[in-house]
C-alpha cells in the first residue's frame, strides 16, 4: 500500500463545479447519482452507476494526467489510500485542483462524502446521503459477536488489519476481525497460520473471491461470500450495505 498523503481541507469553492473528474470508483457513483452531468471523466475501474458515460482517465494507480487535464476539470477528487501521490502531485503541477479524501470509518465516509458533494462539488446535499446515514443508525449487530478472517487479495494473501473502513463496517454489523490489533493496515497472512475465528468474509473486490477461488484456502471454517461494493465503497451503496451484508454474514454463520 502506498503511504498516504494529507487530505485536502478547502473551502467551498467560489462557484459550484461544472465539470468533475473522479479517480475513485466510490465518488465516481455519489457524484454521477448526485449530479448526472457534473462528471466528465473516471478511471476504468469506476464501474457504477451502470452505463456511465464518461471519458476514461487509466487507472486509479496510473491515471494519465495529460488526459485529465485536457478535460479542464474544475475538480479532481482522490483519495489518500487508493491514488498515488506522486499522480496527485502531478495533477496539481498541471494547475489543476485536487481533493484528496481520507476514509478509514464509517463516520469518517459520511463527513467526506458530504465535503466532496457540498464543498468540493457546489451540491446541495443528497437525500441518499441522509438515507444511508439513517440504515446505518437502525443497525442491531450479530450477537454474539463473531471473528472472523477477512482476506482483500491473495498471491499474496493479505487481509484487513488495523484502521480500515471495512473493519468498522463489519465491527457495526457484529463481526470482529482477528488482525484488528495488527500493525499494519493490510498485513500478509498464512492461511495455515491463523488466530481463532468464526468465519472468514470473502469479498469479491479488490480481489474478486469466488466459491471456486478462496474457501477451499480455509477448510474449518464457514466461508462468507460478500459484495466488495457493500464493504469496501463509500457512496450510495451504503444506505443498502447493512442489508446486504447483513444477510450474507447470517447464512453463513448458521
Amino acid at each position: 500500500m502506498t503511504p498516504p498523503s494529507p487530505p485536502d481541507r478547502p473551502a467551498r469553492l467560489v462557484r459550484p463545479a461544472r465539470r468533475v473528474v473522479s479517480l475513485v470508483p466510490s465518488l465516481t457513483e455519489a457524484v454521477a447519482v448526485s449530479d448526472p452531468g457534473l462528471l466528465v471523466g473516471a478511471t476504468d475501474w469506476c464501474s457504477r452507476p451502470a452505463g456511465l458515460d464518461v471519458v476514461r482517465v487509466g487507472g486509479t494507480k496510473n491515471p494519465d494526467v495529460a488526459a485529465v487535464a485536457a478535460l479542464r476539470p474544475d475538480l479532481v477528487i482522490a483519495n489518500e489510500e487508493e491514488n498515488r501521490p506522486p499522480d496527485l502531485a502531478a495533477l496539481r503541477a498541471a494547475g489543476l485542483r485536487v481533493l484528496v479524501t481520507e476514509v478509514r470509518s464509517l463516520p469518517q465516509a459520511f463527513a467526506e462524502l458530504g465535503r466532496v458533494l457540498t464543498d468540493g462539488c457546489g451540491l446541495a446535499r443528497p437525500g441518499w446521503l441522509d438515507t444511508a446515514e439513517a440504515a446505518w443508525r437502525e443497525v442491531t449487530p450479530y450477537a454474539p459477536r463473531l471473528r472472523a478472517v477477512v482476506p482483500v487479495w491473495r498471491r499474496p494473501w493479505m487481509t484487513l488489519g488495523r484502521d480500515t473502513f471495512a473493519g468498522d463496517l463489519l465491527a457495526r454489523l457484529g463481526v470482529d476481525h482477528v488482525h484488528a490489533g495488527s500493525p499494519e493496515r493490510y498485513p500478509r497472512i498464512d492461511p495455515a497460520d491463523l488466530p481463532a475465528a468464526d468465519l472468514v468474509v470473502l469479498p469479491d473486490e479488490p480481489y474478486r473471491f469466488t466459491a471456486a477461488d478462496g474457501p477451499e484456502a480455509f477448510p474449518a471454517l464457514p466461508a462468507a461470500l460478500v459484495s466488495g461494493r457493500h464493504l469496501t465503497w463509500y457512496g450510495p451503496s451504503l444506505a443498502e450495505a447493512p442489508t446486504v451484508l447483513g444477510r450474507a454474514l447470517r447464512a453463513a454463520a448458521r
